[in-house]
């Protein structure tokens, strides 16, 4: 298949998106998002279907999705849409492929997507159990967010962060990020509870300033208090704040480990004002990345010790310390990383989900 990673403008073209649901449910509801956009979006046409090999459909699993009744819509610049609901029985750990054709222009936005199938043909290609001429392209964010109406009763877990969080450095669509190893962890548990991740990752992102997309505590609001059931968030977030900002190419003051604590509390405090427990995760070694810088480092330190140390989260993940070199420690284990000394692989997404204390996490 043919890997597109250049970032022109898409103009009339359908583009296929595939996700994995958390928990088993009997339907699903989509939260389309033009919130980065200053232009209306228009929508076509959008359809569902169990995920099949190189983004296509199952057969028999079509499903047409509407809005208030009607196949094609506008979503108002700056603002996100809900579906109608969608009978469509799912059972934990499923993919769904979700097929939305845009015509007119989907721009290119800071806030994306890693990969997305997408049709070299014009029109509306949504409802095809192969998409035409598919690519793999790096495209706009259009779908946010699929709710399950779930068949158990069920929590939700929110995971706030950057790329690492995102999975970027793992296998394209395998779920390979530790937030999806982290959703099979929490399937296998037993009992009548049921517990879902939302992987609330965008790559660059920041603690305090705009990277790829609002601040974390900008968007905190949105892709956390938002979300329905939600009862825990893991906040993984801060290597982009201290890497750019104490590289050549940063701009204004270089961030201290006094500001990122300071944000961490007002997660915190927002959170808690919500009845949501709030679970720290330290910052994963970087040294000899593109940006790392001793400087830098000295805040890492600080901040992971504080984040262990201090009590203020309800509980901690040390992420840091699981894919940790042996020999040294500032360092990403070689056997853990895709190459460029920052972002864990496959494996090292693994010892980072297996790191996780789901008891701890659950607070069952």
């Amino acid at each position: 298949m043919k890997i597109d990673v250049g970032t022109a403008d898409l103009i009339d073209v359908t583009v296929r998106q595939v996700v994995r649901v958390s928990v088993a449910g009997s339907a699903i509801r989509l939260r389309l998002s033009n919130e980065g956009g200053v232009d209306t979006l228009a929508v076509g046409g959008v359809h569902i279907g169990l995920a099949g090999p190189d983004g296509s459909i199952l057969p028999k699993t079509d499903r047409v999705v509407t809005f208030s009744g009607l196949r094609g819509t506008n979503i108002p610049a700056g603002a996100p849409l809900l579906s109608d609901p969608v009978e469509f029985p799912v059972e934990a750990l499923h993919k769904i492929a979700i097929s939305i054709y845009a015509p007119g222009r989907l721009p290119v936005r800071n806030a994306r997507t890693l990969w997305e199938y997408v049709a070299g043909t014009s029109g509306d290609s949504s409802g095809m159990p192969a998409l035409p001429q598919v690519r793999l392209a790096s495209a706009p964010v259009i779908l946010t967010q699929v709710e399950v109406a779930p068949v158990m009763p069920t929590g939700v877990i929110v995971a706030l962060g950057d790329s690492i969080t995102e999975g970027y450095g793992s296998t394209n669509n395998a779920f390979r990020g530790w937030t999806g190893r982290l959703a099979e962890r929490l399937a296998a548990l037993p009992g009548k509870q049921r517990w879902a991740v939302v992987n609330a990752g965008i790559s660059g992102n920041r603690m305090l300033g705009y990277g790829s997309g609002p601040s974390a505590l900008a968007r905190f609001d949105r892709d956390v208090l938002s979300v329905a059931g939600v009862k825990a968030v893991i906040v993984f977030e801060g290597i982009n704040d201290i890497g750019r900002s104490f590289s050549s190419r940063g701009t204004g003051d270089p961030v201290t480990a006094d500001a990122l604590i300071a944000a961490y509390k007002q997660v915190i405090e927002r959170a808690h004002e919500h009845g949501i427990r709030v679970i720290g995760a330290t910052l994963t070694p970087y040294k000899e990345a593109n940006y790392a810088s001793e400087k830098g480092e000295a805040v890492r330190q600080v901040l992971n010790n504080w984040i262990r140390n201090s009590g203020a989260f309800d509980s901690v993940i040390d992420f840091a310390a699981a894919i940790a070199d042996k020999v040294d420690q500032l360092k990403i284990d070689p056997s853990y990383n895709d190459g460029d000394k920052l972002h864990p692989n496959d494996a090292g997404y693994q010892a980072m989900a297996d790191a996780v204390n789901l008891r701890a996490l659950t607070g069952r």
